[in-house]
């Protein structure tokens, strides 16, 4: 028997399985949540410690919040931190 090897082959093997959204994004959306800047030129250490503390601080639904509050009050602004922000990312760590 052949095993799905990602996600979308687990979906389309097993329609009914939950999907599952990338830690990935997960870790995105507490970064940009948090009160990480770029001026503070972070590290992949200081972003996993941020990642950790805000959502042990406001769960990962809070970070979702204040990240979908920031596009709609200020959207030019929050996609360039977003985009900055998944540059940040990729340089942490999978846990």
């Amino acid at each position: 028997m052949m095993y799905p090897t990602n996600a979308q082959a687990l979906g389309e093997a097993y329609p009914s399985a939950p999907a599952q959204r990338p830690v990935t994004d997960e870790r995105r959306v507490a970064l940009f949540a948090s009160g990480l800047q770029r001026s503070d030129a972070p590290t992949a250490a200081m972003a996993a410690e941020a990642i950790m503390a805000i959502v042990r601080g406001i769960g990962i639904q809070g970070c979702v919040d204040r990240m979908a509050q920031e596009f709609g009050d200020h959207p030019d602004t929050a996609a360039e931190r977003m985009r900055w922000i998944c540059q940040l990312a990729a340089e942490v760590p999978a846990w």
